[in-house]
């Protein structure tokens, strides 16, 4: 894991410091760094949530506890870090003592009815669709658009496919699509504009659980062929 450089930090009231990078890789990355610091330094310098999006990351903090000038110095130094053995592993086990961050597997039946012209779009057919999805491990960048609905990417970009001309009013839940390099799972009925490839039954939001979203960001996760 290498240092990102240059990434644009600026305060958000006096509670928060909103993290800007250059694209959606560098931001999980970026994430990860941050939350590898130890229980420790993060309640000393007050942090109580990080949040990430598409190029961002909100870093909240408890300003009754400490002040915003520590809290910017650690995101600085913390992301411009240089590259060493010890980061990556310090990351590496900082994601290993994460319950929400084992690999969750998805059973999904590929029916859904844009499968067909997906396939049309990349040029190739329904069983090489997929193929790709199944192929390789896609990560949850971060939580957007409903609870639950994680943007899922993958380093493997040949299933960019645009979003519908026209989207859906209802969209079943469980629904998995894909739109602008991102694979999502609806976790309600909701309207939508993704192109759907198939379903899951499994349940991707329960308010009541510890972690609700099951999709949290940094999550990895694998797509199977139901049976």
């Amino acid at each position: 894991m290498g240092a990102l450089a240059g990434p644009d930090v600026r305060r958000v009231g006096e509670s928060a410091l909103l993290v800007e990078f250059a694209d959606s890789v560098q931001t999980l990355q970026g994430y990860r760094m941050l939350r590898a610091s130890s229980g420790e330094e993060l309640a000393r310098l007050g942090v109580v949530e990080l949040v990430p999006a598409a190029r961002t990351v909100l870093v909240v903090i408890d300003s009754r506890q400490v002040g915003l000038n520590a809290t910017e110095a650690w995101v600085r130094s913390t992301i411009t870090a240089p590259p060493s053995i010890s980061t990556a592993t310090i990351a590496a086990d900082a994601d290993a003592r994460r319950p929400h961050d084992d690999a969750v597997e998805l059973a999904v039946h590929y029916d859904g009815p844009d499968l067909g012209a997906v396939a049309e779009l990349l040029d190739v057919s329904v069983d090489e669709v997929i193929d790709l999805h199944t192929g390789g491990a896609w990560t949850s960048a971060f939580i957007g658009f409903a609870p639950g609905f994680a943007y899922l990417t993958a380093s493997d970009s040949r299933l960019d496919v645009p979003r519908r001309s026209t989207p859906r009013a209802a969209v079943p839940a469980g629904s998995v699509a894909l739109a602008a390099g991102y694979c999502g799972v609806y976790p309600g009925r909701s309207p939508g504009g993704w192109q759907i490839i198939g379903h899951t039954d499994a349940a991707l939001w329960n308010p009541d659980a510890a972690q609700p979203a099951l999709l949290a960001p940094g999550t990895t996760v694998r797509f199977f062929r139901a049976e």
